[in-house]
C-alpha cells in the first residue's frame, strides 16, 4: 500500500498546493486559479483594510479572510479579537457565496459579535461593519425552507472604512 504523498511547503509544514478559485475553493491540479495570498505577512493596520477592500471589491472574500487572519495572528494582543470578527465577516461571506448559508450566516453574526465592543479602530466602520453582517446574515439564513437568495460577493462586499 503506498502513502498519500501531501503538499508541503519549504519548511515541511503540510499545504494545499491545489489552485484555488475566487472564493477560495481548491480546483484540480493543473487548472487555472486565482493568485493565493501569500501567508504571514505583517502588514500595518491601514495596508491590512487597504487590501482587504481590494479583495473584498473583486469578490474574494476568502482571500480577505487570509489577510485579516494575518493581521490577527501578528497584531497586538488587543486587537486579536477585531481581526479574528473580521475574518469572520469575510469568511461568512465566502460561505453564503458558495452557498453554504447557515454556515455563512453564523459567521457573520460571530464576526459581528467580535468586532462590536471596538469603537471604529483604524477607521473601520464598526457599527455599519456590524448592521451589513447583521442584516446578509438575516437574509441567507434558511429558516422554515424560505429561499435563499444567491449571494454575490462582490456585490455584497462590505465597506471597512467609515
Amino acid at each position: 500500500m503506498t502513502e498519500n504523498p501531501r503538499d508541503r511547503d519549504g519548511e515541511g509544514r503540510a499545504r494545499n498546493a491545489r489552485p484555488r478559485d475566487g472564493l477560495g475553493r481548491p480546483l484540480p491540479y493543473g487548472a487555472a486559479g486565482v493568485e493565493r495570498q501569500p501567508e504571514g505577512v505583517v502588514r500595518s493596520p491601514a495596508e491590512t483594510v487597504r487590501e482587504a477592500q481590494l479583495l473584498l471589491d473583486a469578490g474574494k472574500p476568502f482571500h480577505a479572510h487570509e489577510v485579516f487572519e494575518d493581521a490577527w495572528k501578528s497584531g497586538p494582543d488587543e486587537e486579536r479579537a477585531l481581526w479574528r470578527g473580521m475574518a469572520q465577516l469575510a469568511v461568512g461571506l465566502t460561505h453564503a457565496a458558495r452557498g453554504n448559508t447557515a454556515g455563512g450566516a453564523r459567521l457573520l453574526l460571530r464576526g459581528a459579535g467580535g468586532i462590536a465592543p471596538y469603537r471604529d479602530p483604524h477607521g473601520l466602520d464598526v457599527s455599519g461593519l456590524v448592521a451589513w453582517a447583521r442584516e446578509l446574515a438575516a437574509r441567507v439564513d434558511p429558516v422554515e425552507g424560505r429561499a435563499v437568495a444567491v449571494v454575490d460577493a462582490g456585490r455584497e462586499a462590505p465597506r471597512l472604512l467609515g
